[in-house]
């Protein structure tokens, strides 16, 4: 399953669908990297919503991702996080950077893309 990778004003998109396997969200970590790099935007806003659950591997490559977004000097927020996803990220440590509901992290990034 590949994720689609919107890019809205300056800002990149990204709506998880669904569950997320361990070679998907590889996938989109390889593929946030490169856009990051080519398309050079000021934020990127990863929606979580139709997440329930996330294993503990996916949930660190969803940390990995937020770090490594940050290290490439772009600002993360991540919107629509359910309590299952929730509990396994406090439960391994893991930390994603601004945590909003959705129509805040829109906000928040339409914002700062201007």
């Amino acid at each position: 399953m590949e994720i689609p990778i919107l890019k809205i004003d300056n800002c990149l998109v990204v709506s998880i669908q669904g569950s997320l396997s361990d070679t998907a969200a590889l996938d989109l970590q390889e593929s946030l990297a490169r856009d990051i790099s080519q398309q050079e935007p000021v934020g990127v806003l990863v929606d979580l919503t139709a997440v329930e659950i996330v294993d503990s591997f996916v949930a660190k490559v969803l940390g990995d991702i937020s770090s490594m977004s940050k290290l490439m000097g772009v600002d993360v927020v991540v919107t629509g996080i359910q309590p299952g996803v929730a509990i396994t990220l406090i439960e391994l440590g893991i930390t994603l950077g601004g945590i909003l509901n959705l129509q805040k992290g829109i906000d928040l990034l339409r914002a700062s893309c201007k």
